[in-house]
Order: C-alpha cells, then structure tokens, then sequence
C-alpha cells in the first residue's frame, strides 16, 4: 500500500460561494487554513479549475498558487486522462497515490479517477451525513468524504501512516501561526514521512481534540501561546494560576484521561521556565558544578519585589548582592502582553515609580561585553550562537544621562539597546564549552525537557558564566537548517520510542 505522495485541490472547495459585496470573488477561511498548512507539508500540491469558470476566480487560483508555490491544472471532466497524464507528468509518476479533492462527482468520473491509482475526497455539504467515509471492500479506500477542509491534513496523515507501517509515528502540533510557519518554512513538520519515520500533522481547535489525537503518537505544543491569564496574587502552585484557552484544556484534559498519549515536553514541566523567580531558584543549584573548573557557572543575583515602594528595598537589594544598575523583569516569563516588559534601573529612587508589571525579579547586570552566547539543548544535541547585546554599564550610564538617568524601559522582544562595536568575547574564546555542557546536561535532567534555550554571558571582571534566561522550545534559528532539523525530528522520535540518551553532548 502506498500513501499520498500529492494532492490537487479543486476550485470548488477553495472559492467562497457567491462574490463578495464588491463582485470579487474569495477563498473560504477553510481553504486559506488547507492551503498554508500544506505548503511546507512536502507534500506535492495543486489547484485545479474548470474551463467554464470566470476569469476573476482563475486569476484569483492562479494568484493563491503562485503564493504557495502550487501548481495549476485544468480539469475537464471529459478529459481525465489527460488531467492525470499531466499531473504524473508535472510531479512524476512514481511510488505513491495522487489525491483529487472536490465538492461533488459523478460515478464514472470517479470509477475512471480510481482506475488510474487516485484517491478522490470530497468536502461534504453542510447537513449532510457527519461521519468521515471510506469506501468498503478494499484495504486501500479511493473513495473518502470529509466534512471540514480541517480534516484534510489528518486524513493524508492517517493514509500515510497504514501505508508505511508501524515503524511511523505521528506527532500533532500545536502553536501560534507565526511560530509554526517559522518551523514549517524550514522543513521541520511535514506531512511526507521524515527519513527517520516521523509524520507530522497540524492540530486545530476547528475540530473536536479528541477526534485528531486518536491519529496522534505524540503532541507537540508551546502551550504558552495558548495562555490566557497568569494569576500572581495567590500562593498556591504556578500550575494552578495559569489560565489557559478552551481548546487547550481541552487538550490537557484529554492528555490527562489518556497517559498513553505521549506529550513531547508535558505542561507541568514548563511550568517552571514561565517564572522566573522559580527559574532563578532553580538556577541556585549550578554551585555543585563548579569544582572541578577554572571558571564558574551561575545564575544572576536577583530579589523578588512585590511593591517598589517598600520603605526597606534598598537594603535588600544590598543584601541580596545587587548594586546599580540592575535589569528588572516581570516574574511571569512569558505568555501574557507585558511579559517581556522591562526596564534597566541606574537610581535607587526611581523604583517608587517603576512602570514594570509585579511581581517582579530585580536581576544582576552583568558587564559582559556586549557578548551573549545563546545555547540550545535539542535532545541530545547542544547548539549554540553568539549575538551582540546590550553594552557595559558605564556605556548605558552615559546614554542614560542624556535623560537624568531616568530608567530605560524596553521590551524584550523588540527591541533593546545593543552595542555596535566589535567586542573581545565574539571569537568564543573565553566560552568554557565543557562547563557550559555540564550545565545544559544538568538542566536537562531537573527541568526534564527535550527541547530548550538558555542564554550565558561572561562576567568581564570574574570571567564567571552567568545564566541569564532560559526558555521552551526556541527556534533555534541561527542554527543551519540542514543540521538543526534532523537534530530535532531524531529527538522528537527518541522521546516518542522511549529512547532518549541521559547525556548531550555540545556541537562545536
């Protein structure tokens, strides 16, 4: 049995019934949500049309095809052989089924699809019967009906999972568009197995999660995209002051019900990278790794402040081995608006008037220079890259006083004050690669992540390696796609076979 190598989507599922109120015509959300998830599936794909359909909605398939890099076909009932002569032709005719996509069809259309090793599926109209069909009698069915565009990518998912074996797995994603197609558009979720036996499948809150995760070997998900609220004022666990989107405690209460399913980084084990004062705790526990090296590794000095205006604050930054300046964050790591709200503080007295959401971690501002070393843990791989960061702190003095030496407030996200020169740490010559592995190993067994980040800088003075930040599931985007993304799918199938290496090793 062979599986789906190609798929041509006819116009009839993709246009919008009708025009719009300006006589133009459009595709349906549906369609748009199909044609993007396979554009990166590497899986071939087209749109097809009809000679009787009207200039302005070709030329709108044709615009939608050159976006995707999609081929055009003209379908003409009367002429099938020639459509299949022309799409064996276009992507080749060897191993594997094409699959034509359609709203309606005809018996003999279909008996003449078929019998040149086809697979037709047609979108169900509304009202129509609710279940997903194969046609009976046949190990391979070539006949499918669906009832949401949705359903596409799974139902090519579960086709090329019986058509491979149980050598494959299935792994359901789920993340904000932005991040998949930063994934996607390096090759990282495709549909078309992987060389090492992954088949990656986009997961949808336009479908009931318990329908999809029947297909599903493995899930993974940044949960964090899907937060809603986190709740600071309560004592209780941070597990329990995150309020997530229907559609993912949806997901969590299925994970829950089933132990089988297999969640590639479970939510309680990032619970701990979405606050910082738990981060910074947890960081405490690097001292047992410094005996047997010249250099130290270590997390920032920090305080925890729930009110800048507590009249004691300057004695317990003192206590707390914090002198100006110092970088103040929100406790909350990430998930929420302003989570990336900070500010870097040169006065005592400007705390009373903070505008940095609370609670809040008052960190160590290390003089690094302006050097920072992002490492990324993939399974048992270890990545890394050096940025440019934000300057010394007599530099950023000198630019404060232009404005009092008011605090300098920025996001993390967009943008922060970086220095231009070239500095002496660029070269990694000062990086003590083998403590930096010790320390991403370390990490590795007490967070109990597969895939994650944490960013190092060099103290100038000390030459003490200071973990500033760590993070679930980064992009790793400065590494080369040709070795970070069979790094991550090797990973991925570690996890989901129960073959995971205790040790990472780091990749110079």
């Amino acid at each position: 049995m062979c599986g789906v190598k190609g798929i041509v989507l006819d116009a009839s599922i993709l246009l919008k019934a009708g025009d719009d109120e300006n006589g133009s015509p459009s595709l349906r959300p549906d369609a748009v949500y199909v044609l993007r998830k396979l554009r990166y599936s590497n899986i071939f794909t087209g749109i097809s049309y009809g000679l009787d359909l009207s200039a302005p909605k070709v030329r709108l398939l044709q615009e939608s095809a050159r976006l995707y890099s999609y081929n055009c076909f003209v379908f003409r009932p009367s002429a099938i052989d020639s459509f299949v002569s022309e799409v064996s032709l276009e992507w080749g005719d060897n191993t594997g089924s094409y699959m034509h996509v359609v709203s309606s069809y005809k018996d003999e259309e279909i008996a003449q699809m078929i019998s040149s090793g086809w697979l037709i599926t047609v979108l169900r109209s509304p009202g129509k019967a609710s279940d997903v069909e194969y046609s009976t009698g046949t190990e391979n069915p070539s006949k499918i009906f669906i009832n949401k565009l949705e359903e596409l990518p799974l139902i090519i998912c579960h086709l090329n999972k019986k058509a491979m074996g149980k050598d494959v797995k299935t792994v359901g994603y789920l993340m904000k568009p932005s991040r998949e197609e930063d994934f996607a558009k390096r090759g990282a979720f495709p549909i078309k197995p992987t060389p090492n036996g992954l088949i990656f499948v986009p997961l949808t809150y336009a479908l009931p999660i318990s329908q999809q995760l029947q297909e599903i070997d493995g899930v993974l998900h940044k949960a964090t995209d899907d937060i809603i609220t986190v709740e600071m004022s309560s004592s209780s666990d941070f597990e329990n002051k995150v309020t997530y989107t229907e559609g993912m405690q949806e997901l969590q209460r299925y994970i829950g019900c089933h132990p089988d399913c297999c969640v590639i980084d479970p939510f309680t084990n990032i619970y701990p990278v979405l606050d910082r004062l738990k981060i910074q705790q947890i960081l405490g526990g690097l001292e047992n790794l410094n005996s047997k090296s010249c250099s130290k590794i270590r997390g920032p000095h920090f305080l925890k402040v729930v009110d800048f205006r507590e009249p004691k604050l300057e004695d317990k930054l003192v206590d707390a081995k914090l002198s100006l300046p110092n970088i103040v964050k929100p406790q909350v790591a990430c998930g929420v608006a302003d989570a990336h709200s900070m500010a870097i503080v040169f006065k005592a007295d400007s705390y009373k008037d903070l505008n940095v959401p609370l609670p809040a971690i008052v960190q160590e501002y290390v003089d690094h220079s302006s050097t920072m070393f992002k490492f990324y843990v993939v399974g048992k791989k270890i990545f890394f890259a050096i940025k440019k960061s934000t300057p010394n702190a007599d530099t950023l003095i000198k630019l404060a006083e232009e404005n009092e030496l008011k605090p300098l407030l920025f996001d993390s996200l967009k943008s922060l004050p970086v220095d231009k020169q070239k500095s002496q740490n660029e070269d990694n010559t000062r990086i003590d690669h083998e403590l930096v592995t010790d320390a991403a190993n370390w990490l590795r067994r007490v967070l109990d992540l597969t895939i994650f980040g944490f960013d190092v800088v060099i103290q100038e003075s000390t030459g003490d390696h200071v973990i500033v930040d760590v993070n679930y599931l980064p992009s790793f985007k400065e590494v080369p796609d040709e070795v970070a993304i069979p790094t991550f799918w090797e990973a991925i199938k570690e996890k989901l076979t129960g073959k995971q290496s205790t040790e990472a090793a780091i990749l110079l």
